[in-house]
């Protein structure tokens, strides 16, 4: 089962970490596996690249582990308020897309949401 936790300070989406296999069928044919690998990396690129902000992430392949952070999601470290919005709707819209996938996952899918503030 993969189990993710997403991070939210304050109302706004600024993470999530990743771990476990999705095990929905056999290694190589694994639909829900692909689409989680997709989507992560989707976001780390759209961060870095589109919006031009840091993204922290660490990949731990032993523990099966992934978790992804941005700064530029919350006003504390980020100034302009369209890049706020545009990093926490980004990972909103995972945590969203992710619950409506536990439809039809349930079994291999596990989606929370945590308020914590963000620690460097």
């Amino acid at each position: 089962m993969t189990k993710i936790i997403f991070f939210r300070s304050g109302g706004s989406f600024y993470g999530f970490e990743e771990q476990g296999h999705a095990c929905s069928n056999e290694d190589g044919n694994d639909v829900l596996c692909a689409a989680i690998s997709a989507m992560t990396m989707l976001i780390i690129n759209t961060v870095e690249v589109a919006y031009a902000s840091d993204v922290d992430y660490e990949i731990d392949d032993d523990n099966t582990r992934i978790k992804v952070t941005s700064k530029a999601a919350l006003p504390e470290y980020e100034e302009d308020e369209r890049k706020r919005y545009a990093v926490s709707g980004l990972f909103m819209s995972y945590f969203y897309q992710l619950n409506d996938m536990v439809e039809d996952y349930y079994e291999n899918l596990e989606v929370d949401v945590v308020d914590k503030d963000y620690a460097e």
